[in-house]
């Protein structure tokens, strides 16, 4: 890859990293606020090292070890700079069932929030949406029976990585779940030990980290590139966490330009997989473009309040 994409893929991944766990962030900071300053240190210190390495560094490659297990693990973190034919090959064959997979999950992420989040108004339409909540199940299940059936005329392994995707969001949905449950839970219980906060919000970061990591396929197959991305807005989200978060909450509108983003990721995912060409400047273009403009959204609200 070129230094110039190279580089907007990179910074498209840090801002869709930054932008896609604003919640992640409101969250920890919330949780900190009741805990010593000795462990805040702590958790932006050494919580970095668990966050950025261990999960945003591990899951990446995981991923296309397991969706490519003949190139080995060594194989899956430096394929894109390999010269041999033969890993490249099984990137290739191997990137439509990892793509369909990640978009399906993207996509139904989108849907989930856009019928049943509670959220702030950015367009009109949302606000239409809102009011259908019953129809999410529907409009998914039809989403994904439509793209397995299309799937199933290229490869069988699409389609059951289109299930996968599907699985996939509903389990780590349910996490999510369970955990807005124990943040409210710790909120109330201040006897529990910093040491329990600590591991709670390791584990709600490496849950919402999921979301990340599958949209940076849309901007590249690079693990190498991907952990660098990621990690870089993993960092800026810890240092908004413990300085800025109040700041986060005075721009409204971000977390419909993440969704958005991941919208048009999932999409970009989805239509790879069946072969339509995408330019490898779209995700991070289109990333810019959605978050620029309800960040211009957010300051004008926020002007209008001053």
């Amino acid at each position: 890859m070129e230094i110039g994409p190279l580089i907007l893929s990179i910074l498209g991944l840090c801002l869709f990293e930054v932008v896609s766990s604003v919640d992640n962030a409101v969250v920890n900071a919330d949780v900190l606020a009741t805990m010593s300053v000795k462990w805040r240190k702590w958790f932006l210190v050494w919580g970095i090292f668990f966050g950025v390495f261990m999960v945003r560094g591990l899951l990446p490659w995981f991923i296309v070890w397991m969706a490519n297990p003949a190139i080995g693990p060594w194989g899956a973190l430096t394929a894109s700079f390999s010269n041999d034919p033969r890993i490249h090959q099984a990137l290739e064959e191997s990137s439509p069932p990892l793509l369909l997979g990640g978009g399906v999950f993207l996509i139904f992420l989108f849907f989930h929030w856009l019928f049943l989040e509670p959220k702030e108004f950015g367009l009109h339409v949302e606000r239409f949406f809102s009011k259908q909540g019953v129809w999410f199940f529907a409009v998914v299940s039809v989403i994904l029976s439509v793209i397995i059936w299309e799937a199933l005329k290229v490869d069988p392994l699409m389609a059951f990585a289109a299930s996968v995707g599907s699985s996939a969001f509903f389990i780590t949905h349910g996490f999510k779940e369970h955990a807005a449950r124990v943040e409210l839970e710790l909120k109330n219980q201040r006897h529990l030990s910093d040491i329990s906060k600590i591991m709670y919000l390791e584990v709600l970061d490496a849950t919402f980290s999921i979301d990340g990591v599958i949209g940076a396929f849309a901007f590249t197959m690079s693990v190498p590139i991907i952990i660098l991305g990621n990690g870089l807005g993993a960092i800026v989200v810890r240092q908004l966490t413990i300085k800025g978060v109040d700041k986060i909450k005075n721009y409204p509108y971000l977390k419909n330009g993440a969704m958005y983003s991941i919208f048009f990721l999932g999409l970009i995912m989805t239509l790879d997989s069946f072969g339509v060409h995408v330019p490898h400047y779209a995700a991070p273009v289109i990333t810019f473009v959605v978050v620029g403009f309800f960040w211009w959204k957010s300051l004008n609200v926020k002007r209008a309040k001053q």
